[in-house]
């Protein structure tokens, strides 16, 4: 036996340690940082995000969400200050407001690295209430969609033609921690602009999505897209393609081929979407692309790109078709590849037909030339060459969607 005194002593060093050390079930429902958040701890996107001032929305997050003391609370939290980092980066890229530091005003990737040191907070946070697997993984849903624009697709007034268009984050940065992406800057430089067309302004709103096969597995793109499409007169999809070039591309396919995204992860198959059993091998650009080749909107060339590779009825082996895919082929890859690019514009264009919108709705996907460092720079964040190409690619967007624009709207 043992006496009450000595009981009651073991009992609070008990109960001391308990409050002192994480219960292993507390511990299992906090996970950690993805692949995506650990990069953020390099020197290259410190420095960025200390360039720019957005060092500073990751640990103001943190403060926010320590205030909140229930789930409700927490999702207030994140959906004001995932918003709040959105509309910081339009801001910043559009020329309001302070720039924050030396790095130029069009770059994308404060946006990027921000988020991701808002989604590691998340992730990571022990709040002193009780917060269970799908709470938290609605909150980090709720901040992916609210800082990348997907929330923010407004058209006010009436008399304005509506245009969507979509971005991309930076990608392959274990190949390169420093790259940037102009589709995504694009989307930045064009969210809730006006551009004049022959036929009066038209409103431009953006979003941008992430470079991870599982999430367009979950549906990221119809989710967002669905409301609006109905409603535009024109949407593209954009992303980063081909070296010193820019593509309409003509054909999508139904093909993923494998190539590790942001996470590292690779996904090889036909393209998940809902009601498999009625999915097309391929679907087509109804953008206009016979005059948006033909317009002067760069000093990049601009091509209508109408090359695939498929398996042909009937056969085993993949081939590459110039001229688009022949009849009862199988999609191995579309204009655009048979990467996220690929599979953004065969989901936007699948949802477009599905809505009964392909002969009314101008939509398809653009692919920019890779954005490019100066010759010699292997190690800087930044340099002239670099922040001119990302411009110069910037204002073609805007040229290539005005063209659009002026072409689909006579029509």
């Amino acid at each position: 036996m043992t006496s009450p005194r000595v009981r009651i002593g073991v009992l609070g060093i008990v109960l001391l340690a308990g409050a002192l050390v994480p219960t292993a079930a507390h511990a299992a429902t906090t996970p950690s940082p993805t692949v995506e958040e650990q990069r953020l701890d390099q020197p290259v996107p410190q420095e960025i995000l200390r360039r720019s001032g957005f060092d500073t929305m990751a640990p103001g997050f943190a403060r926010a969400l320590e205030h909140t003391h229930s789930y409700a609370q927490a999702r207030q939290a994140v959906a004001r200050q995932g918003a709040a980092l959105w509309r910081r980066a339009v801001d910043r890229a559009q020329g309001r407001g302070a720039a924050g530091g030396d790095l130029s005003r069009d770059d994308d990737r404060p946006l990027y690295w921000a988020r991701l040191g808002m989604t590691r907070q998340v992730r990571t946070w022990a709040p002193g209430f009780a917060v269970g697997e799908r709470q938290r993984a609605a909150l980090l849903d709720l901040l992916e969609r609210t800082s990348r624009g997907q929330t923010d697709i407004r058209y006010p007034g009436k008399g304005l033609r509506r245009i969507l268009v979509t971005g991309f984050d930076p990608f392959t940065l274990d190949r390169d921690i420093r790259i940037s992406n102009p589709s995504g800057a694009s989307a930045l430089a064009l969210d809730g602009t006006v551009i004049e067309t022959d036929e009066g302004p038209a409103r431009v709103e953006t979003a941008v999505f992430p470079v991870r096969w599982d999430d367009f597995a979950a549906g990221t793109v119809e989710r967002t897209l669905r409301p609006y499409l109905p409603k535009v007169d024109l949407f593209t999809t954009v992303s980063q393609g081909r070296v010193g070039r820019f593509d309409v591309e003509r054909t999508n396919g139904a093909w993923r081929g494998g190539f590790p995204d942001n996470e590292n992860v690779s996904r090889t198959g036909t393209v998940p979407v809902a009601d498999p059993a009625s999915q097309p091998q391929w679907t087509t650009t109804t953008l206009p692309y016979a005059a948006i080749t033909a317009a002067d909107t760069g000093r990049f060339p601009v091509y209508d790109h109408t090359e695939v590779t498929e398996i042909p009825a009937g056969a085993t082996d993949p081939v590459v078709r110039a001229d688009g895919p022949t009849a009862g082929s199988t999609a191995r890859a579309g204009g655009g590849g048979d990467y996220l690019s690929n599979e953004i514009a065969y989901r936007a264009t699948l949802l477009r037909d599905r809505l009964g919108l392909h002969g009314t709705l101008p939509g398809g996907h653009v692919h920019t030339p890779v954005l490019q460092f100066g010759a010699g720079n292997t190690a800087q964040v930044t340099d002239p060459e670099f922040v001119r190409n990302r411009v110069d690619i910037i204002d073609q967007v805007r040229a290539i969607v005005t063209v659009a624009a002026d072409a689909s709207l006579r029509d």
